[in-house]
């Protein structure tokens, strides 16, 4: 996981973990769900290279609403958008159901970042410091 640290002099800056698509393949879905908000409780932009499959971006909304407090955690945003397969999968191998599920997930605090554009090759987004 490749992630950029908070400065050590007490900065405010914002923390990312790119986490890839081999470590989220050896966890479970509870443990894939626990990281990312354990992740976005500290503050952090969690960006996964495989997403999540529909189940477990449905359990994953699912337990952050049941952890959402008046006066603490206020929710989640998540972006999604599957990678383009044009260069990976010819026509045949799509005809044959070889396309690649994989697809690029930014996940942050809800207080802290805005959506202020998505299409199919783009998300762009206003992160905010606390």
């Amino acid at each position: 996981m490749a992630e950029l640290r908070e400065p050590d002099d007490g900065g405010d800056g914002v923390q990312i973990d790119l986490i890839s698509g081999e470590r989220m393949s050896n966890m479970a879905s509870m443990e894939k769900i626990r990281m990312i908000l354990d992740g976005v409780h500290d503050g952090n932009i969690v960006i996964l290279e495989e997403g999540l499959s529909p189940e477990e971006e449905s359990k994953l909304i699912e337990v952050t609403m049941s952890e959402i407090t008046p006066d603490g955690f206020n929710g989640i945003e998540i972006e999604t958008y599957p990678r383009s397969q044009t260069g990976n999968t010819g026509f045949f191998g799509r005809l044959m159901g070889k396309d690649s599920p994989a697809k690029l997930t930014v996940i942050g605090p809800a207080n802290q970042i805005e959506t202020l554009h998505k299409d199919e090759t783009l998300i762009s987004a206003l992160v905010s410091r606390r």
